[in-house]
């Protein structure tokens, strides 16, 4: 452990997903490792080889590539296999002064398991919901069994890194140890209001010349059971009702994509979008309606907010952090249909009140550095490794008493 606190840090971080991926835990992960980086902390990313990644120098200390298979029904996704040897091995060359395990897949174990063996100070962190995406697969019956799986994992740790307080309230009282907050940031300089684009509109069948113009709602996200997106219909629905020029927009890939298309051609369906054209997405458009129940955060609230969207989400996870109701967007009481079709239709009922929050959820979104989420992270680990040298001290004197 180095002995000034401010001394650059030997990190691993380890995942199962990282970009070109699109997802919030590999979103998440890119600003973790690059911010570490950019702070000065020596890190090595250990992640699955991805298609069309070239084959690295063992000798680089900057990425660990290790053999993955495809995720079943998540197209374009890996999960990594137990290379455990392999991990011990390498850790062994260079000792890490702290492990970050970001995911609970295979090569997520090998990792925990091999931080153990060498007894590095490790943290883990809590990305997926897992226990509510089993109710949406027919495997409600296994949900206690799930949550009693990340919990032995997850204290085998030195410390679990939660996005929000209120799931480290709810993972403190199913008796996970030493839980804390590892918040999220946003880029506002690529999501932003300045990146709004006419044609990308005229492109939507937007008519801006109407007497009311158009208002287009969005989703971006996973197109997929577990992220309630029938909600999100039926609260378009409920405001095309009402508005006659309203568009509706989905940006995002997943094994509801094809169906809906069949069914709803009236839609805008966008498939995935990245970087400056997701921005140009968020910033065209009037509202950003997302009704999921399965996020640890939801990445997407502060990207919305941050483009100047009036967010109508359920009061938890990011939305509840961030969104005032009525101020700077809309929240609707948890799991509760109608209430959310109600705040959705009201929403966009005074266009301009509707910008006004948006204006003011972009306020909000300013205030969320990723260079100050970086370095609350840097506390946590240099806490995390000073903690664990004091119990292994504590444990070599009690074992040289009992000598």
């Amino acid at each position: 452990m180095p002995d000034n606190p401010t001394e650059a840090l030997r990190i691993a971080v380890v995942t199962e997903t990282y970009p070109p991926e699109i997802n919030g835990v590999a979103n998440t992960m890119r600003q973790l490792v690059e911010g570490l980086r950019r702070h000065g902390h020596q890190v090595t990313l250990v992640r699955p080889r991805q298609h069309g990644d070239r084959r690295i120098d063992r000798k680089t200390t900057d990425e660990m590539l290790v053999p993955g298979l495809p995720i079943p029904g998540y197209r374009g996704l890996r999960f990594g296999l137990p290379v455990y040897w392999r991990l011990l091995h390498q850790w062994k060359r260079n000792l890490p002064d702290a492990i970050y395990v970001a995911t609970q897949g295979p090569l997520g174990h090998a990792a925990l398991n091999a931080a153990r063996a060498l007894d590095v100070a490790t943290v883990t962190g809590f990305h997926t919901q897992f226990g509510q995406y089993s109710r949406y697969y027919g495997l409600s019956l296994l949900t206690r069994a799930i949550v009693n799986g990340l919990r032995n994992f997850h204290n085998r740790s030195d410390s679990t890194l939660v996005p929000t307080s209120a799931l480290e309230h709810e993972l403190d009282e199913h008796g996970f140890h030493n839980v804390h907050v590892f918040s999220r940031g946003v880029d506002t300089d690529l999501f932003s209001p300045t990146k709004r684009c006419a044609d990308l509109r005229r492109s939507w069948g937007c008519d801006e010349s109407a007497d009311k113009p158009s208002i287009v709602a969005l989703y971006v996200g996973r197109i997929a059971a577990e992220k309630n997106i029938e909600l999100a219909l039926d609260a378009f629905e409920a405001i095309a009702a009402k508005h006659t020029y309203a568009r509706f927009v989905l940006v995002g890939d997943g094994p509801e994509l094809a169906r809906l298309r069949l069914t709803h051609p009236e839609f805008v369906f966008t498939g995935a979008k990245i970087g400056e054209e997701l921005a140009r997405h968020y910033a065209s458009a009037d509202c950003f309606v997302f009704p999921s129940l399965t996020e640890t955060f939801g990445n997407v609230v502060p990207e919305a907010m941050a483009s100047a969207l009036c967010v109508i989400a359920f009061d938890y996870a990011a939305a509840h952090e961030h969104i005032q109701s009525g101020h700077n967007g809309i929240l609707a009481a948890t799991a509760d249909r109608t209430t959310f079709i109600d705040a959705a239709v009201a929403a966009v009922s005074d266009p301009n009140r509707l910008h006004q929050m948006g204006a003011r959820a972009r306020t909000t979104a300013e205030s969320l550095s990723w260079d100050s989420v970086i370095g609350n992270v840097e506390q946590c680990l240099q806490e995390v490794i000073r903690q664990h040298a004091d119990a292994r001290d504590q444990h070599e004197t009690m074992a040289a008493t009992i000598k």
